[in-house]
């Protein structure tokens, strides 16, 4: 028998229960792959509090690694003993094996671990569309990134620094603004002690910066408005403080500045897009050039324990589970 992690009712960590499953055979267009690393993600919280509503019951996870144990009719991308990785598709990679359609699947390159591929799927390709596809960043821009000691942030402070773009980073600790600092962002904003949108002009002439990129959501969307040089565009990726209200005339007040809410799934649609951002990636982390952080690892039985020290701001870089 499989095992996994599910929900029967919205609430918190202790709500998560570690059952027995059966997995069953794919059908046509799936693909059964056994796990041996999960990814970590904030959009996990949102599904287990109900932020995202999802029928219940239900697995929870979108992101990890294993091997193709079995494809259904129709599936000629992968095949049975391929290393793959995926961070797309139903819920449910909170589990030893399961089935899953199979287009969601990429192969891993022989020189990414599982470990790897789980903590860093989902983060790497996020980062890829914030750099490559929202705003046409040029080298000697500066933009800000919020939370950048967290797993999108340390990833996307390496590529930004390849590319010559300057990120100004939001830590909570010397500790967090230490790991920042190794990554490539280049100057530090202590959040909770520091004036964030002040802290910035000085730290730009005054001028404020042309984009912000913000995964934290109501807590510090006036901050990143008030950080914005004059059209410039806050990216709210995410909401880990909650979500935002908005007046729209605030945009104004700020500057005629633009406001986008993306989302990975618009960017890896199309598969020809997700491999242009996959290659690009994986080929950062395969020479080197971009280091993959795990800071915690919990058993996947101990999923409880994860999200509560995920919820607090307590990790640093990517977490995984492990089955």
């Amino acid at each position: 028998m499989a095992q996994a992690i599910r929900l029967h009712e919205t609430g918190g960590p202790d709500i998560l229960r570690w059952e027995e499953t059966e997995v069953g055979e794919p059908g046509p267009g799936e693909a059964r792959v056994r796990h041996h690393a999960i990814g970590l993600n904030f959009a996990d919280v949102y599904f287990r509090t109900g932020l995202y509503p999802v029928p219940l019951p239900t697995g929870l996870g979108v992101e990890a690694a294993g091997v193709v144990e079995a494809v259904g009719e129709g599936v000629a991308h992968v095949a049975v003993g391929d290393r793959v990785t995926y961070t797309s598709g139903p819920l449910g990679a909170y589990s030893t094996e399961r089935v899953l359609p199979a287009d969601s699947l990429i192969k891993l390159p022989d020189a990414i671990s599982f470990e790897t591929a789980a903590a860093s799927t989902l983060r790497g390709l996020t980062a890829a569309y914030l750099l490559r596809r929202i705003h046409p960043l040029q080298a000697g821009d500066t933009v800000l990134l919020h939370a950048a000691a967290g797993g999108v942030g340390l990833i996307f402070a390496q590529w930004a620094k390849l590319l010559g773009i300057h990120v100004i980073g939001t830590v909570s600790t010397e500790e967090k603004a230490e790991i920042a600092r190794a990554h490539g962002v280049r100057d530090v904003i202590f959040y909770r002690r520091e004036n964030v949108p002040e802290r910035v002009r000085e730290l730009t002439g005054g001028e404020g910066v042309p984009v912000v990129f913000d995964s934290v959501g109501k807590d510090t969307f006036e901050g990143s408005l008030a950080s914005l040089k004059r059209r410039g565009l806050l990216v709210v990726f995410g909401t880990a403080s909650g979500v935002p209200s908005l007046d729209v005339n605030q945009l104004n007040a700020a500057g005629s500045v633009f406001l986008t809410r993306p989302g990975l799934a618009d960017y890896i649609g199309d598969p020809a897009e997700r491999d242009a951002l996959k290659d690009e990636f994986f080929g950062h982390v395969t020479s080197g050039r971009i280091d993959v952080t795990i800071g915690q690892r919990y058993a996947l039985k101990d999923a409880a324990e994860a999200h509560r020290e995920l919820e607090a701001g307590r990790t640093t870089g990517s977490t995984i589970l492990l089955p």
